[in-house]
């Protein structure tokens, strides 16, 4: 579930409580736990409504200075159900306290190298987490397309992937491009 970075402010500052989505089927469920660029955002609940059901009150509460604009927002998702979504602030996004750490134990180093290796293991591009890690050191910030071009990647290949490397704390994502992360440079270090 994506939001907007207006929303999430708002969500960090408790003024947003409710998001409307229009879904075929619902895409989150409650208690989930969404990453977030503000850091974990907690649904709360989810109901289907009718468009008739939701109150101006309701609109406010999803960051919408009226009805019609959620309205308007909502109509313009051509099928599907509409929902209603409690959500809140739930904590730091713990990916961050992980990639800023700048030693890593023996242990630590030999998960981080299995859980690559299963990476490179199941992917149909072959080997591709070193060689990726490398390319970002070397390229700090570089455009996911430049990226991609340069890793002789697809693009939308490379973004999924390079979350995953993200979610292990080994890069940071910025706008634009990515780095790599204090996590990754240790990590690194002990491997060339």
């Amino acid at each position: 579930m994506l939001f907007k970075q207006i929303h999430l402010n708002g969500i960090l500052e408790g003024t947003i409580t409710l998001a409307f989505r229009k879904w075929k089927r619902p895409a989150v469920k409650p208690g989930a736990l969404i990453k977030t660029s503000i850091g974990l955002v907690k649904i709360d609940h989810v109901s289907e409504v009718g468009i008739a059901d939701i109150a101006e009150k309701e609109a406010n509460q999803a960051g919408f200075d009226n009805l019609g604009e959620l309205t308007k927002q909502l109509q313009s998702v051509a099928e599907g159900n509409i929902y209603r979504i409690g959500v809140s602030y739930h904590s730091p996004d713990p990916r961050i306290e992980l990639r800023n750490q700048r030693t890593l134990t023996s242990s630590e180093f030999s998960a981080l190298e299995a859980k690559l290796a299963r990476l490179d293991r199941y992917s149909k591009q072959g080997n591709w987490t070193m060689e990726i890690l490398e390319a970002i050191r070397q390229n700090p910030r570089l455009k996911a397309a430049d990226l991609a071009k340069l890793t002789k990647k697809e693009k939308d290949w490379l973004k999924l992937n390079v979350r995953k490397l993200k979610n292990l704390g080994l890069t940071i994502s910025h706008h634009p491009g990515y780095e790599i992360s204090p996590l990754g440079a240790a990590f690194l270090d002990r491997v060339l």
